[in-house]
């Protein structure tokens, strides 16, 4: 669960601050990546979203059947702060000079001349409507990928706004045992062994937090050890790579007992791409394409 608190964005700073002395070829890429966090998370704090509502009876029913609580078309998204937070992505990235510079550029103007139609934007993202979205940037004229990044990121504050809302209908007497979101469904993005020693998964989509046993494969459900195992540098024992045999996939992991820094997992995430380079010249998959990762 996003953290919204007004201090968040001064921690963010510091702690990009701090990974970059340890790496720093990761500079360019952590300085761009701190004004995305920085900008959403000033977003969060005036977020207003509807919260999530759900019937006794349905939440008995996807409890017992392991659904998740919500479709991605059922999340509510404050479009007023998320048109505001899109227009300030748009002008960070076009500052930034990296590929989609001039891409951002074209977005931009079209917002600003009024050519985008917000509402149409979102509901086309969150119905995972494909034909919808890339008629849209057919007509703007842009590059797919560029908008839905843009797109994405503008209204992920409330996404996770909303899962934290959802997540009080989780039965906390039952802990949730699958590897996908039990807010939205989706596979998760990172995975953190916490203070307690317990294991959590975080969605790659609203962010949401969940426990789940240590020994697990959260992309084929294989908890069988011979199978499962991690990879790792001496130098970086914080982090580490679990992988599965079984379906070739595997999932980056942090260790936040070992980190005395303060931790942000879209950070980590980001500050830890040479763990994906490793792990894909070991012939393993990301369980997660690595496009929609951040």
């Amino acid at each position: 669960m996003t953290e919204i608190l007004n201090e968040t964005p001064d921690k963010i700073k510091k702690t990009a601050n701090a990974i970059k002395k340890l790496r720093p070829a990761y500079s360019k890429i952590l300085d761009f990546y701190e004004k995305i966090f920085t900008a959403q998370e000033k977003s969060a704090i005036k977020t207003e979203i509807k919260p999530a509502q759900l019937a006794d009876d349905i939440i008995s029913i996807k409890a017992k059947e392991k659904f998740p609580l919500f479709c991605l078309s059922e999340f509510s998204v404050d479009v007023n702060s998320s048109r505001k937070l899109f227009k300030k992505i748009c002008k960070i990235i076009n500052k930034s000079d990296n590929h989609m510079s001039s891409v951002a550029e074209v977005i931009f103007a079209a917002n600003e001349n009024k050519k985008i139609d917000f509402n149409e934007l979102y509901t086309a993202l969150l119905h995972d409507d494909d034909a919808s979205f890339g008629n849209i940037a057919s007509k703007l004229k842009t590059d797919r990928d560029a908008l839905a990044f843009i797109t994405y990121n503008s209204i992920k504050p409330s996404l996770s706004i909303f899962a934290e809302s959802a997540s009080k209908y989780l039965d906390k007497d039952n802990p949730w045992d699958k590897g996908y979101c039990p807010v939205c469904g989706n596979s998760p993005v990172i995975s953190t062994f916490e203070s307690d020693g317990k294991r959590f998964l975080t969605c790659s989509f609203c962010w949401h937090k969940w426990t789940v046993t240590r020994l697990f494969c959260p992309f084929c459900d294989n908890r069988e050890a011979g199978s499962l195992h991690y990879l790792f540098s001496e130098d970086e024992q914080e982090y580490r790579i679990d992988v599965c045999d079984r379906c070739n996939k595997y999932i980056k992991n942090v260790d936040t007992r070992i980190i005395t820094r303060f931790v942000y997992l879209p950070l980590e995430q980001i500050a830890t791409l040479h763990l994906d380079i490793m792990a894909k010249e070991k012939g393993f998959e990301s369980g997660v394409p690595l496009e929609f990762q951040v």
